[in-house]
C-alpha cells in the first residue's frame, strides 16, 4: 500500500479563521458558553462519566445507560479541545486533565476500553455487548466507540500539545490492530467511525499500521470471511456490509453509518491514491445528490433503521433527516471538494450547514433536534418521541455531535493548494492561510445569509503569484442542487459580478469558481456581488411527496410556513405562480431574520427552516401547495 499521497487541496485550520459576523459568531460562543458545559453537565447527570469511574474500580455501582455511550463523552471532549484551541480556558484545561485520567483508568492494561463490560463482564449480554470481546461487534459499538475516541485524542493533543489522551488511544489501537486483521481476526464494526478516527491518528504519528487497519475495516465490508454479512431491520445494506464497498452504487441502510464509512473511504483514498474507492464514493455521492437529497441537505428519509428510502422516497412530515446525518453529510462532502477540487461539494455542503444541520440546535444552545422533518402537524411525536426541541435524549447522539462540530466550523471557510487559495464560505471575519508557503491573510467582510455582497481583501506578506477562487453558489448560477433533483421556477438570475480594487473584472470559471490569477500585492480588495432574489423551488416528478408543490429559497436559505405567522395552521397554505413574494428583515424576530411574504388571495410568511420551533409548537412546512 503507498502513503506518499494526500488531498491535494489542505483546508485552513480552523484555529487560524476568526469569525467576526452576526450570524455565526453567536453561534460558536453559544456553543463554547452554553452547549459545551450543558452537555458535560448531561454526561455527568447520567452517568455517562461515572461510568468510566466505575470501570476504573473508583467508585461502586453497576453500569449506567446505553453501552455506546462513552462515545458521547468523547465527542463533547474533541468539541472542548477545539474550543480550547481557538479560546484558552484554564478551568476546562483541568476539567479535560480530569476526564482524561478517568479513561486511564478505567482502560484494561492490555489497552481495551469500553465501560459496558469493564464494569462487571458478569452483567454483559449476548445480544448487547456480547458475552466476550469483539463477539458482537454487528451491534455492540465496541470499536465505534473508540473511533470517536481517537478523534477526540487528536484534537486534544493538537489544542494542548499533551500526550496523555493521545496515549490512551494509541494503547487501544495497537490493542485493536494485534487482534485484527488479513490474518487474523476478520470482523468490521457495526457502526462505521473507527476508520475516520484510525486515519486521524495515523496523520499524527505516522504509523502506517493506522492508515492499514482502517483501509482493512473498510475492505473487509460485504465479504463473508469466517462471518456472516450483516443485516438489520429486514435490509440487507442496513450496515453497508450487503457488497464490498468498492462496488456499492447506492446509498442503502442507516444513513449516518453509510456517510461516515464514505468520508473514511475519501480519507483512504487519498492517502492511498485507491482509485476504486474513488470510484465507488464519486458513485455513491452522484446517487445522494441526484435521488436522495432533501431541499435542506438533510439525508435519510425512514425512521426504521434511521436509513436512506428508495430512489426519489423523500416524505416531508416522516423524513427522519437527523442532525447526526447532516453532519456527516458536511464531514463527507468537505473531503470531496478536497479530493477534487469542485465547488459543487461545498454548494451541497452550504446547504446542509445552513438547513439540515443549523435547525437542529436551538437559539439557546442547550435544546436540540435528533429529527428535522420538513413539515410537522404540531402534534405527531417525531423527534425521538418528543414534540419540539429537547435538552436530551436516552440516545444523545445528537446533543454531542453539534458540540464538536460547531467548534470546528472556522475550518470549513478557505482552502488552499500550491498555487490557489479557495474561498468557499461567506463569513465576516479574518483568516490565515497558507498558499505554496507564502501566508496570505484575508479579511471578510460580508452580511452572508442575509445579503450576497462580500467584501474580500487579500494580504500576503509579500507580492505573491497565486490564483484566487472564490466559488459562485450554485443557487447563484440557477442551481439549487448539483443535479436534476430540484429546480428552480425561474431561470433569469442575473447572475454575480466581480471587481478587483474598483475596477469589474470577468473572471475564468472552473468547476464552481471564478477564477482570479494574478500577482496579487498587500492590500488589493475582491468584491463579490452575489444578487439574492426570492426562488420558487420545484422537486423532480418522481418524488411523491412533491409532486404538485413548491418551496422558497433565497441564497442559501431554505424556508419554510408556520402556523404561528399563518393564522395557525400551513396544512391548506397554497402559494399562487402568480402571487407577488417580497423579502422584509426583521431584526427583532426569531435572532434575526429576513421573512418573505406572498401577496394575493392568500397572505404568506415564510421563515428560514432552521429558525422553526422556537414559538412554541405547532405547524409546519417547507413544501406548499402550488397554484397555477
Amino acid at each position: 500500500m503507498t502513503t506518499d499521497s494526500d488531498y491535494t487541496i489542505t483546508p485552513a485550520p480552523f484555529t487560524a479563521v476568526h469569525f467576526e459576523d452576526a450570524f455565526w459568531r453567536p453561534r460558536l460562543e453559544t456553543n463554547r458558553r452554553v452547549t459545551l458545559p450543558f452537555n458535560f453537565r448531561k454526561c455527568e447527570e447520567t452517568g455517562r462519566i461515572n461510568n468510566f469511574a466505575k470501570a476504573a474500580g473508583w467508585m461502586d455501582g453497576p453500569h449506567e445507560g446505553i453501552f455506546f455511550n462513552d462515545s458521547d463523552v468523547f465527542k463533547v471532549v474533541e468539541g472542548a479541545a477545539y474550543s480550547l484551541a481557538s479560546a484558552p480556558d484554564p478551568a476546562m484545561d483541568a476539567y479535560l486533565d480530569n476526564l482524561v485520567a478517568l479513561f486511564a483508568g478505567a482502560q484494561e492494561a492490555d489497552g481495551y476500553l469500553y465501560t459496558a463490560r469493564t464494569i462487571d463482564p458478569t452483567a454483559v449480554t449476548a445480544d448487547r455487548e456480547g458475552l466476550t470481546r469483539w463477539s458482537h461487534l454487528r451491534v455492540n459499538h465496541e470499536l465505534y466507540n473508540v473511533g470517536h475516541l481517537y478523534e477526540a485524542a487528536v484534537a486534544h493533543f493538537q489544542a494542548t500539545g499533551k500526550r496523555t489522551l493521545l496515549d490512551v488511544a494509541l494503547k487501544n489501537a495497537d490493542l485493536i490492530d494485534s487482534v485484527f486483521g488479513p490474518e487474523k481476526l476478520r470482523e468490521v464494526p457495526g457502526h462505521q467511525e473507527i476508520e475516520i478516527g484510525l486515519v486521524k491518528l495515523y496523520r499524527v504519528t505516522g504509523d502506517e499500521r493506522y492508515l492499514r487497519l482502517a483501509k482493512f475495516f473498510l475492505d473487509e465490508r460485504g465479504h463473508a470471511n469466517g462471518r456472516e454479512l450483516y443485516t438489520n431491520f429486514g435490509n440487507p445494506g442496513y450496515m453497508q456490509d450487503h457488497l464490498p464497498v468498492v462496488e456499492q452504487s447506492e446509498a442503502v441502510g442507516h444513513a449516518v453509518r453509510a456517510v461516515y464509512m464514505y468520508t473514511g473511504m475519501a480519507d483512504v483514498a487519498a492517502l492511498t491514491g485507491d482509485a476504486s474507492y474513488i470510484a465507488a464514493i464519486d458513485r455513491l455521492w452522484m446517487n445522494v445528490v441526484g435521488r436522495k437529497l432533501y431541499l435542506t441537505g438533510g439525508i435519510g428519509a425512514r425512521h426504521t433503521g434511521e436509513a436512506f428510502g428508495d430512489d426519489y422516497e423523500l416524505p416531508n412530515a416522516e423524513a427522519y433527516t437527523e442532525t447526526c446525518a447532516a453532519i456527516a453529510n458536511i464531514l463527507w462532502n468537505q473531503r470531496m471538494f478536497l479530493l477534487h477540487g469542485d465547488a459543487r461539494y461545498i454548494d451541497v455542503l452550504e446547504l446542509s450547514l445552513y438547513n439540515g444541520f443549523l435547525s437542529g440546535v436551538s437559539f439557546s444552545g442547550d435544546e436540540f433536534f435528533y429529527t428535522n422533518p420538513l413539515a410537522s402537524d404540531g402534534k405527531t411525536a417525531v423527534n425521538r418521541g418528543h414534540i419540539g426541541r429537547q435538552p436530551w435524549f436516552d440516545c444523545s447522539c445528537c446533543p454531542t455531535n453539534d458540540v464538536r462540530f460547531i467548534a470546528s466550523l472556522p475550518g470549513y471557510v478557505y482552502a488552499s493548494d500550491a498555487d490557489s487559495l479557495y474561498v468557499n464560505l461567506f463569513v465576516a471575519g479574518e483568516g490565515q492561510v497558507d498558499v505554496g508557503g507564502r501566508s496570505v491573510h484575508l479579511r471578510q467582510e460580508t452580511n452572508y445569509p442575509w445579503a450576497g455582497r462580500v467584501r474580500l481583501r487579500v494580504d500576503p506578506a509579500q507580492k505573491s503569484e497565486f490564483a484566487l477562487r472564490l466559488r459562485i453558489p450554485g443557487w447563484a448560477n440557477n442551481q439549487p442542487v448539483p443535479s436534476d433533483l430540484y429546480r428552480f421556477a425561474e431561470i433569469d438570475n442575473p447572475g454575480f459580478t466581480l471587481t478587483v480594487n474598483g475596477e469589474s473584472v470577468t473572471p475564468s470559471l472552473e468547476k464552481g469558481y471564478a477564477v482570479l490569477k494574478r500577482t496579487w500585492q498587500p492590500g488589493d480588495v475582491v468584491e463579490l456581488t452575489l444578487p439574492m432574489p426570492v426562488r420558487r423551488v420545484f422537486c423532480h416528478e418522481t418524488v411523491e411527496a412533491n409532486r404538485g408543490r413548491v418551496a422558497l429559497m433565497r441564497g442559501p436559505l431554505v424556508y419554510c410556513a408556520e402556523g404561528v405567522d399563518n393564522g395557525g395552521s400551513v396544512a391548506d397554505l397554497a402559494l399562487a405562480d402568480d402571487a407577488a413574494l417580497s423579502i422584509e428583515h426583521r431584526p427583532e424576530l426569531l435572532n434575526g431574520v429576513t421573512v418573505i411574504r406572498g401577496e394575493g388571495s392568500q397572505p404568506l410568511t415564510a421563515i428560514p427552516y432552521y429558525a422553526w420551533s422556537h414559538r412554541g409548537v405547532g405547524e409546519m412546512a417547507v413544501w406548499l401547495e402550488r397554484r397555477e
